[in-house]
């Protein structure tokens, strides 16, 4: 059953670990209330922002500029560059490198992409992909096998995918994904399970994924955030957010704790 205690706060470890907040989010290109966006990404305290549908087309960076200073992020990577996916940072995390993905195109589909980075929180190193997975099973299969090879090869020991996957836990690609990785929501529940629509939510199609070596503590759509009411998490946007803490350990470090146990 999911816990209803707080999810744990950013930190990090004395074995130099560190516990991060991660929120994936499908944003719809910023049309809704992006008052209401920012004040549910704020409370959500994340160190990592995984954005879907960020805006692509006119001055889509000046309007990704504004939604990141609105919630104390920068911009990371992504936007117009990977049709869509972006990630935003904390200045917790110390940027590696990062790089935009164009997936191939489907005829008669929306071009797809990948946002990619390489971060560090302290002494802990992670790869970091948001990505917008297609509207047909055939072309989630192909996308679902270019996410996990570019998670290959990030060349890191330890990696975090979040996005908007277009399916549930018992598609397809979604079980692929869950196969290979972790399912962060079902290695330790927290929070509401289904994401869409925000309107009356029935179905859980957003997720977070991690590798083995990255240990959930927490997992799911927040409720009852601070200075947040459920009329904002409507208004923000047609998705629900997706927040995850999780302990990323440190790098060349032999600890892997097993994903869901207590922190």
């Amino acid at each position: 059953m999911p816990t209803t205690s707080p999810l744990p706060n950013s930190r990090t470890e004395p074995d130099g670990s560190a516990v991060i907040r991660v929120l994936s989010y499908n944003v719809r290109s910023l049309r809704d209330d992006t008052d209401a966006l920012a004040r549910v990404i704020t409370a959500c305290a994340p160190d990592l922002v995984l954005l879907q549908e960020s805006p692509i087309f006119f001055r889509w960076r000046k309007k990704l500029a504004r939604l990141a200073a609105a919630t104390g992020q920068v911009i990371l990577t992504g936007g117009g560059t990977a049709a869509g996916p972006a990630v935003l940072c904390s200045l917790r995390a110390t940027v590696e490198r990062t790089e935009d993905v164009l997936l191939p195109l489907t005829p008669g589909r929306f071009r797809r992409g990948l946002a990619t980075a390489v971060v560090r929180f302290g002494d802990a190193r992670v790869g970091v992909v948001s990505c917008h997975l297609g509207l047909t099973a055939a072309e989630r299969r192909e996308q679902g096998g270019m996410l996990l090879d570019r998670l290959a090869g990030l060349g890191v020991e330890h990696a975090i995918a979040g996005g908007d996957i277009n399916e549930g836990p018992d598609g397809r690609t979604f079980g692929r994904l869950a196969a290979t990785l972790q399912d962060c929501r079902t290695a330790a529940p927290w929070g509401s399970e289904h994401t869409f629509p925000a309107h009356g939510p029935d179905r859980r199609i957003d997720a977070i994924f991690a590798t083995k070596g990255v240990r959930a503590l927490g997992c799911g759509v927040p409720r009852g955030l601070p200075g947040v009411t459920d009329a904002d998490l409507r208004a923000a946007t047609d998705h629900l957010p997706v927040l995850a803490a999780v302990r990323v350990p440190a790098a060349g470090s032999s600890h892997q704790a097993g994903a869901g146990s207590t922190p």
